[in-house]
């Protein structure tokens, strides 16, 4: 997944404003206590990320 797309889907999930909130403010189980910013800036990726956000979140199918 490249980031272009992960960060279309965290748009459509969340949002403009809400999105990058979400990536920078959540701490993430899923991301061994790292927040999506975080995962990503050590090289997680966007696909597992991606996976981590439909794991906590309710995220329709459609963005699954």
């Amino acid at each position: 997944m490249r980031l272009t797309v992960f960060w279309d889907r965290m748009r459509q999930q969340f949002g403009d404003t809400y999105a990058e909130s979400v990536a920078k403010d959540y701490v993430m189980a899923e991301l061994d206590g790292r927040t999506i910013e975080q995962a990503l800036a050590d090289g997680e990726p966007a696909k597992r990320v991606w996976q981590a956000v439909v794991a906590t979140f309710n995220v329709p199918s459609k963005l699954q």
